[in-house]
Parts: structure tokens; sequence; C-alpha cells
């Protein structure tokens, strides 16, 4: 006599789904992770954009006293100059805010 099966039972069911639960929760904590990462990289490109634009500026007029800050996308970017303490030239550095989930960032660099 065959027996036709035309379905799951409820044991494959709950392991299947308990396997899917297994799963996801391994790697819940790394796709956070990644989208932290993720962040973090856009906020330094944003910082050395914010940078390279105050420094080909700087080439153009005087800007070696100027403080401002950008808003983009929330995030918050001061740019300013400062004397090195080194050689005592002038640097201009961008520093970023840091936020509940991103420390803070601050990049500088002297022009040529």
């Amino acid at each position: 006599m065959l027996w036709k099966n035309d379905g799951f039972f409820l044991l494959e069911l709950l392991l299947s789904l308990s396997a899917l639960l297994m799963l996801g929760l391994f790697f819940m904590p790394l796709l956070i992770d990644l989208g932290t990462q993720s962040q973090q990289l856009v906020r330094e490109k944003r910082a050395k954009q914010f940078l390279f634009e105050e420094l080909q500026a700087n080439l153009i007029q005087d800007r070696t006293n100027t403080h401002y800050t950008d808003t983009l996308n929330g995030t918050e970017y001061a740019i300013y100059w400062r004397q090195t303490p080194v050689n005592g030239k002038k640097e201009v550095c961008v520093k970023v805010v840091e936020n509940t989930l991103l420390p803070s960032l601050e990049i500088c660099a002297e022009p040529e």
C-alpha cells in the first residue's frame, strides 16, 4: 500500500523554523556591525572630501582664519584652522562629532 504524502509534518515545520531562527540570531550582530563600519567609512570619506575642498579653497584665497560647521545627512562636520604644535605652521582640521553608535573623528593636513 502506498501512502500519499502531500505536505510537511508539524515537527518538520518547527525544525526548519528553528534552524532559520538560529541562523538569523547568528547573522544579525554581524549585519549590524557591517552597517556600523559602513557608516564610519562614509563619515571618513566625507571628512576627507571636506578637508580636500578646504585645502583647494585655500590655494585660491587665504582662508587660514575661517572656522565653520557643515551638516550633511544629520552629521555635523566642523572645519577649522589651527597652529601645529611641531613647527608652528597652520593646518586645516575636520572634526566629526560622535553619536550613539560612531566615535568622534578628526583629520588634519597642512597645505603644501
